[in-house]
């Protein structure tokens, strides 16, 4: 099966703020978009802001290897040479993480660089790595 990009619609309460944080400061180039919604390419995948002035997220933690992993969340499985230029990128615009730059389940089946952090909605992001893309979905 080839993988194929995968789309997430998700709420922002300001379209602005989404543009610069999504584009500006992910680096997510721009697609279509509206008064009420932005396409961007993240990564190879489409994702769309839809405004909603009302949106709250949700704040639900879950224990993940001692830290507390916000549910929900989404990001991309990204080559450890873009994790570490996106780690990298984050941090020089000043971005607090939820969760800093690290590696999770050291020397354990699943070793990965992960981080987590919100965008200016309260959306929870979490971008991983793997040394070897088989790794994914050990157990």
């Amino acid at each position: 099966m080839t993988l194929r990009p995968f789309h997430l619609a998700f709420p922002v309460h300001d379209l602005d703020a989404a543009r610069s944080f999504y584009g500006s400061t992910l680096g997510c180039p721009e697609g279509r978009s509206s008064d009420h919604w932005i396409d961007f390419d993240l990564f190879g995948h489409q994702i769309v802001a839809h405004l909603d002035p009302s949106a709250k997220p949700v704040a639900v933690e879950n224990a993940v290897d001692g830290h507390a992993v916000p549910v929900p969340h989404f990001g991309v499985v990204l080559t450890m040479d873009d994790w570490t230029a996106l780690s990298e990128r984050v941090t020089a615009a000043g971005i607090t993480f939820g969760i800093a730059p690290h590696i999770r389940f050291k020397g354990q089946p699943g070793e990965q660089a992960t981080m987590f952090f919100l965008d200016p909605s309260g959306n929870a992001l979490e971008f991983k790595a793997f040394a070897h893309d088989d790794m994914i979905f050990a157990t």
